[in-house]
């Protein structure tokens, strides 16, 4: 059973992977879901638009990735503990600064802290890590780590909304910058210092068949000459592209479809639950078959998500939207982490990663403003979500083609898993 398999794994692993699923949660106060939330305030104190919000956002989440895979590589050279705390002290100067934002320049370099000490750096920590140090259990870990993702979406934004209709956005900015704190002394305690410098999971590693790793671990730059690479990014890039172009723009879906805010922000919690419950079933099934053979089936239900906003102006059709986004995104958040572990291994996991985060980080940012120009050209949101099915289906297609490759140095899928 799921719950026994994750029980047991859990309770022999607690401290680590109570780590991983704490960074998964932190890393939210960097995300869109939580600083959308505060967008009206800061636009009704700086007198701004939402074309000019909107490129405020844009430029600090550019520049976030446009250093992610310098600071991101970090990981695979600083002990683990070191490395996370000084992202947490980052990420509660972002949080601080926020609360002090003055103007436009200021609110600029308040969004690149908190998107990359956020989104960028603490979401690298959780996967990476998880990735790295198990090999047995890796689905189960990344799985029980990414739930750090949906407790945030699930909470967070709800208790923003409250606390800056209580205290302000600016004494809750700041309230945040002091539960990091908090957070970063329990990260003392729950990461003792040798934790970046062996396998956490020995047992695990020593039972593992062999044939399931690869034969040796590539290193970036061979990455980036790896034609596989390319076919395989369209797929990857595209969860956070459409998801996060959808999301932050979902006050426009409801007005086009009629439906309340209320209605579609209060479904946010079947997303989340729907993300959870497919992060543990996916853990397991990494473990038994291995990512690769999983990873394509993530933009299955994207797509279908996207035909059923294109399709269906019922309210009820949000509830179904929201489970087919959780199942995209629960596929996502577990297998492709493990992927690239399995298929490049570990070594030179920071600096793969964070590679690809920087350019997931790009396309968070442009899916919204990309949303947004398709709609001020004149076309309609069903027409805007009938491009995004489209391309998800191409995605998916490449990311299969990419997987039939094989080099000679490391096959994709092992001879356990069968061709």
């Amino acid at each position: 059973m799921v719950s026994s398999n994750y029980i047991r794994f859990a309770a022999a692993n607690r401290r680590f992977i109570s780590f991983g699923f704490l960074a998964a949660f932190t890393s939210s106060f960097g995300q869109t879901y939580f600083i959308g939330i505060f967008g009206p305030a800061l636009q009704a104190e700086f007198g701004l638009n939402h074309t000019t919000w909107g490129s405020i956002y844009l430029i600090g989440t550019l520049g976030s990735a446009a250093i992610l895979t310098v600071t991101g590589e970090f990981i695979d050279h600083m002990p683990l503990r070191r490395y996370t705390l000084l992202v947490l002290g980052l990420l509660i100067l972002a949080c601080g600064s926020t609360a002090f934002v003055t103007g436009t320049m200021t609110l600029i370099g308040a969004i690149f802290l908190l998107r990359h000490a956020g989104q960028g750096l603490m979401s690298h920590i959780a996967v990476t890590t998880m990735a790295r140090y198990f090999h047995a259990g890796r689905g189960k870990a990344i799985a029980i780590a990414t739930l750090g993702y949906s407790a945030g979406e699930a909470l967070l934004p709800f208790i923003a909304v409250l606390a800056i209709g209580l205290f302000g956005w600016r004494w809750t900015y700041g309230g945040v910058a002091l539960l990091l704190a908090m957070v970063m002394i329990a990260t003392r305690f729950i990461l003792p210092k040798d934790f970046g410098h062996r396998s956490l999971d020995h047992e695990n590693l020593t039972n593992q068949p062999q044939e399931t790793e690869p034969q040796r671990s590539w290193t970036r730059s061979e990455v980036l000459r790896d034609q596989r690479i390319y076919l395989l990014l369209p797929g990857l890039l595209a969860p956070g592209i459409i998801i996060t172009a959808m999301f932050f723009h979902h006050l426009s879906l409801a007005t086009a479809k009629g439906w309340s805010y209320t209605w579609i922000t209060g479904s946010y919690i079947i997303y989340a639950g729907a993300t959870s419950v497919t992060s543990l079933l996916v853990g397991q099934l990494i473990d038994r078959l291995g990512a690769v053979r999983l990873v394509p089936f993530m933009l299955v239900p994207l797509a279908l998500a996207m035909l059923v906003v294109a399709i269906f102006n019922n309210p009820f059709a949000v509830w179904l939207y929201m489970v087919l986004l959780g199942l995209s995104v629960g596929i996502a958040h577990t297998s492709v982490s493990a992927m690239w572990a399995e298929i490049y291994g570990v070594a030179h996991m920071g600096a793969i990663k964070s590679l690809v985060a920087a350019l997931g980080v790009f396309g968070t940012a442009l899916g919204p403003v990309s949303m947004g120009s398709l709609m001020d050209k004149g076309l309609s949101m069903e027409q805007v979500c009938l491009l995004f099915a489209g391309y998800a289906v191409i995605g998916m297609v490449l990311m299969v083609i990419a997987f039939r490759r094989k080099t000679d140095e490391t096959p994709l899928v092992s001879n356990r898993i069968g061709d």
